[in-house]
């Protein structure tokens, strides 16, 4: 299975590895092959390098996260152009599904779940991932 988290869910998994977030993480990371963009990727980094951040987990430890996630991951190169989210920052993850092939897209961004499939991609919630056994 092809799979893409949205940024904040990869950044709950670093700030709460304990949460549902980072539980769902860990399932895409044991039984599936996770996606991500330049873009994407870009923006992960980006969120990380914010100062707010530096009260819970220090910048050593999110490089490393990001070090690690790059081992796991596969980049996916954007060719077709996507424009159909509310939010345009939200459409590097429609173009991702689309170019990747991505059977999933877990997010927790409402304009996204609206659309339930985009050219067979299915976007999910993290609770539906987790509690969905068809998925596995």
């Amino acid at each position: 299975m092809r799979i893409i988290f949205d940024t904040n869910i990869l950044i709950s998994r670093l700030l709460l590895p304990n949460s549902d977030p980072a539980k769902a993480v860990q399932k895409g990371l044991h039984e599936s092959q996770i996606l991500v963009s330049n873009d994407t990727m870009m923006e992960l980094a980006e969120v990380l390098s914010r100062k707010k951040f530096d009260r819970y987990v220090s910048i050593e430890d999110r490089q490393e996260f990001l070090r690690m996630l790059g081992r796991v991951i596969e980049k996916v190169h954007i060719i077709k152009i996507i424009r159909r989210s509310r939010d345009p920052k939200d459409d590097k993850f429609l173009e991702l599904a689309v170019n990747g092939e991505a059977d999933l897209l877990i997010t927790g961004h409402q304009d996204l779940l609206e659309l339930k499939f985009i050219q067979g991609t299915r976007i999910i919630s993290v609770s539906e991932y987790l509690e969905d056994t068809k998925l596995e």
